[in-house]
């Protein structure tokens, strides 16, 4: 094989000045105890030390986190455009008394607050030993409450859809930030190296801001999600291009060994470039994913039971296809109801979120079923909500069909399994759910709590970026301890 062996100056000198004498220096420092950081494969120093990818900073291998996670993996379900906690899982009767009156003489400028108290029209019942009050909207998600850690005392920082799905996916609502997957992928690897480590799921187009959701940023680009059209059915059209009508496996080999060969070289005189060295993962991930992608998101392998379990149903084939991403390795997997924003009840709120409701009431108590009968979900963090939620009042005139506006002080997010306290509540609202009364949980303690369960300090989880080190809850983010098992 030709090999270069001819290099300029201006290389030369990067190579020597922060290349081996870098790693010599630091080496030096640590050895004195003067540097408590950990140094990266290309010479960038990291402030994480166990979590810091030791070797391939750009690897999908399995790292150690920094201390034993309860969770092994995350299933995100996002409930994208707000749902209305006080019509799913914080009721609210003190609206019901408050009914077409105004809550509150301050707020009568309040272009979403402003209108008048308007009362769920859907009854709440306590369920399971644990007795957690939930909606009739969820019979069948009801009958596993004792499996629920809610959370109702959720706060965002801006009631609109696209910031508020940035920060709930990425941390931040203005700069490009890698995502809760990316950063979790990038921590812990991947157990399964012939499928994405981090997988998302959202049929028929995308949701509000798009492929920002689950992007990389400035990590390497083997950390971004791979997006699944989950419309269609056929595990062919469901993972596009996943065989090759030209040339056979063996063919197909040899020519990706050339290739592969020929990027190593110019990556060689390239090694502190991160994006180069995470597209060439990437294309070795795309042959390996031709032997398993297609099983992975085969449902038609199931029993009758399980799918009938699941049900014949988009949503249905969503959360089985997780399930079985998860089993086989898959580290993060997000699953979101439908394009653009479905939730999002401005009007017909009584009409539009009982049938959301049905549409995935069967298949996430389905999932938490199947999760627990084989032994997955004490090992798989579950999580349900939107980026947002809606406010107890309607505003005037009060039409026919009324529904909520966005409301960003109070919302409910649930999880589900992987070290989390089953069948509790977390937070209160006030009595008619305009703000937080008790244990504000803001979305960076989210982030800080779902990387604490998976294994990591929040803070030590970091990538050396633009001569920062940049984490997910920047400097932010409390874990919340009381909802830990």
């Amino acid at each position: 094989m030709f090999e270069n062996n001819f290099i300029d100056r201006r290389s030369m000198l990067r190579r020597s000045g922060m290349g081996m004498g870098m790693l010599a220096l630091a080496g030096v420092l640590r050895d004195g105890g003067m540097l408590g950081d950990g140094i990266g494969a290309s010479g960038r120093l990291f402030a994480a030390e166990a979590a810091s990818p030791e070797g391939n900073a750009n690897s999908l291998a399995v790292r150690p986190t920094h201390f034993p996670g309860k969770a092994k993996r995350v299933i995100h379900l996002f409930a994208n455009g707000g749902p209305s906690q006080i019509d799913t899982f914080d009721p609210k009767p003190m609206l019901a008394k408050m009914h077409g009156k105004t809550l509150d003489d301050k707020l009568k400028n309040n272009r979403r607050l402003g209108g008048v108290a308007h009362k769920s029209k859907f009854k709440f019942q306590k369920h399971g030993q644990s007795g957690i009050e939930i909606s009739e909207l969820f019979p069948e998600l009801s009958q596993h409450a004792d499996k629920l850690c809610v959370i109702r005392s959720m706060v965002t920082d801006v009631p609109n859809h696209e910031p508020g799905l940035m920060m709930m996916n990425c941390g931040d609502i203005v700069r490009p930030r890698p995502s809760v997957g990316a950063w979790t992928l990038y921590g812990m690897g991947t157990e399964n190296q012939s499928l994405p480590g981090y997988v998302v799921m959202c049929p028929s187009g995308l949701p509000t801001a798009a492929t920002a959701n689950w992007r990389n940023a400035f990590l390497p680009g083997i950390f971004q999600g791979t997006h699944v059209d989950t419309q269609y059915t056929n595990p062919e059209e469901l993972v596009a291009n996943i065989d090759n009508e030209y040339l056979v496996p063996s063919q197909q080999k040899r020519q990706m060994d050339l290739i592969q060969n020929l990027n190593r070289m110019h990556l060689a005189e390239r090694s502190d470039d991160a994006q180069l060295s995470g597209r060439i993962e990437s294309l070795e991930l795309a042959f390996r994913m031709q032997g398993e992608a297609r099983d992975a998101f085969d449902i038609s392998t199931e029993t009758k039971e399980t799918q009938e379990m699941y049900g014949d149903s988009l949503q249905g084939r969503q959360m089985l296809i997780a399930r079985r991403l998860s089993e086989r390795g898959v580290r993060y997997v997000q699953v979101y109801h439908g394009a653009g924003q479905p939730w999002d009840s401005h009007a017909s709120i009584e009409r539009n979120h009982p049938r959301l409701a049905r549409e995935c009431d069967g298949p996430i108590a389905a999932l938490l079923q199947d999760l627990e009968q084989r032994g997955l979900l004490d090992e798989t963090l579950v999580i349900w909500g939107g980026e947002m939620g809606r406010t107890p009042t309607v505003q005037l005139p009060v039409s026919a069909n009324p529904g909520r506006d966005h409301h960003d002080n109070g919302f409910t997010v649930w999880m589900a399994g992987g070290g989390v306290k089953a069948g509790t509540t977390y937070g209160t609202t006030d009595e008619v759910g305009l703000s937080v009364a008790e244990n504000p949980v803001h979305v960076h303690d989210l982030h800080a709590t779902i990387l604490h369960l998976l294994g990591f300090d929040h803070t030590r989880l970091t990538y050396r970026y633009a001569g920062r080190d940049f984490r997910l809850t920047d400097v932010h983010g409390h874990v919340v301890d009381d909802i830990i098992s």
